[in-house]
């Protein structure tokens, strides 16, 4: 919703602003055809990498993005629908979490190529805990990607 671009360039300087997290890289702004709730606008997605102090937690950053997203007028009324800004932890290095709040890796993200086309763009040799490459769970996936835009 609103300028997607600048909503995106908003949250990663909130992000860089952070105690003891420091942006390293962010992919290409990709524009998505919407996944499950198909009558709405196109997403913007982005995919940024960050380093972490030893003192922040996976937890800690997401409760920081969380409240980005509110500074930003992120409101939750509808799953999948149309919002101002998305902010989701998507890896923590290699670590492998199951809480209540957080899932690492994300549990959707295998699933999902406006993720893992930006952050094959950031990112081409990471491999995931479970030891599989960007690539290779890429090619599981039906898509199509033209300049900057994904359909799935």
């Amino acid at each position: 919703m609103g300028d997607t671009d600048a909503n995106l360039t908003a949250a990663i300087n909130e992000i860089d602003s952070l105690d003891g997290v420091s942006v390293q890289n962010s992919s290409p702004i990709f524009r998505t055809e919407p996944q499950d709730k198909k009558d709405q606008s196109w997403f913007a997605n982005q995919v940024v990498s960050v380093t972490c102090s030893e003192s922040v937690t996976a937890h800690d950053l997401l409760n920081n993005l969380l409240q980005i997203e509110n500074t930003l007028g992120r409101v939750r009324e509808e799953r999948y629908g149309p919002r101002v800004i998305d902010l989701d932890v998507l890896l923590f290095g290699n670590d492998v979490i199951e809480s209540e709040d957080l899932i690492v890796p994300h549990p959707r993200m295998t699933e999902r190529a406006f993720v893992l086309v930006p952050l094959l763009e950031i990112a081409p040799q990471l491999q995931l805990p479970d030891g599989r490459g960007l690539s290779e769970v890429l090619s599981t996936l039906e898509f199509k990607v033209e300049a900057d835009q994904i359909w799935q």
